[in-house]
């Protein structure tokens, strides 16, 4: 088995981060045997993809580095590195740019909700971003590519441009590239804010009481915790007792996600009590699960030197096990190099 997954490098990481997607990672890499492989990669030429300022994508790579290393993703056991390190992942793009098909990528959704009303003024990178998708993933001819519910159409055409490219310029006994399959996590907690329930905890909000970031201390977790915004009622005894309630159901489910356990469970420890009880306790929680990586977190962001030693040792490994998949790629296609 191996495993492929990115992620965009995004400063102001937050609880929403940690849960939907970075503790998953962990959970791959520590489940992994000797014969299995997990790459993890910061998706900084995706970044470019929209406006941005460079400072701040160098700046945000490194942080997101620094984050995942802190939340447990391991650099002697998994191989993590950014995409601008190895040059194959945009080679390839252009290598598959030539079986990806205008029509496919006019019905991807996520170019849709990112171009918005203004489409002609969008990027080409913002169109072709899909085709760079499924190079990050044919690269390393995963096995297994984790993908959330956004995420499904971005593999389906990863393994169409695949099986198109296979199919007509490779023999049926040696294809160029693995079909991906998709390994649906574990339900990824979705996070919404602490002063609006039925907004995703975001780094865009202006009010930094809306989330839980990932260098808050204990006194500043327990604070936005006991400031989260609530109704007046008590928490139900049953989960259905939790709709038309979402700031209720957000508190509940991120205790449920922090303790390894379900909704119904918490609510029988807690149904009928007020959120002056509940609070402090899920606050207690947070810190005493977010203070280890918090401090390592802080640790490394200031150790510019080892995160580019933990980066470029990753980038080389990647390299390394890319260079035979992209030469049989120029080879199918009968391009000459030297």
């Amino acid at each position: 088995m191996r495993i492929v997954s990115g992620i965009q490098p995004t400063g102001n990481l937050h609880l929403g981060n940690y849960l939907g997607a970075i503790r998953n990672w962990v959970r791959m890499q520590d489940a992994m045997d000797a014969d299995s492989q997990c790459l993890f990669f910061l998706a900084d030429l995706h970044a470019i993809s929209m406006p941005h300022v460079p400072a701040e994508l160098n700046a945000a790579t490194l942080e997101m580095a620094a984050a995942l290393v802190a939340c447990g993703i391991d650099p002697d056991r998994s191989i993590l590195f950014n995409q601008a390190q190895v040059p194959a992942h945009a080679e390839l793009q252009w290598l598959l740019n030539g079986t990806a098909r205008m029509g496919w990528l006019s019905r991807m959704t996520q170019f849709k909700d990112k171009s918005g009303k203004n489409r002609e003024g969008a990027s080409v990178a913002l169109f072709t971003y899909p085709v760079l998708q499924a190079a990050d993933v044919l690269l390393y001819q995963a096995s297994h590519v984790p993908v959330g519910e956004d995420q499904k159409q971005h593999l389906e055409l990863a393994r169409d441009v695949a099986q198109k490219f296979n199919n007509d310029f490779c023999t049926e006994d040696a294809p160029v590239f693995t079909l991906p399959d998709p390994i649906i996590p574990p339900e990824a907690a979705r996070i919404m804010s602490l002063r609006d329930g039925t907004a995703k905890m975001s780094k865009s909000d202006p009010s930094e009481m809306s989330r839980i970031s990932l260098t808050d201390d204990a006194d500043t977790i327990m604070q936005k915790v006991r400031k989260a915004k609530t109704d007046a009622e008590p928490l139900p005894s049953e989960k259905a007792g939790l709709e038309g309630r979402p700031e209720a159901a957000n508190l509940v489910g991120i205790y449920a996600t922090m303790a390894g356990t379900d909704v119904e469970s918490v609510l029988r420890d807690f149904g009928g009590e007020g959120f002056g009880k509940f609070k402090p306790a899920l606050g207690e929680l947070l810190a005493e699960q977010l203070g280890p990586i918090s401090a390592r977190f802080s640790e490394l962001k200031s150790d510019r030197e080892s995160l580019d030693a933990i980066l470029a040792r990753g980038a080389l490994k990647a390299r390394e096990i890319a260079r035979p998949t992209l030469d049989a790629a120029y080879k199918a296609l009968g391009l000459v190099r030297g």
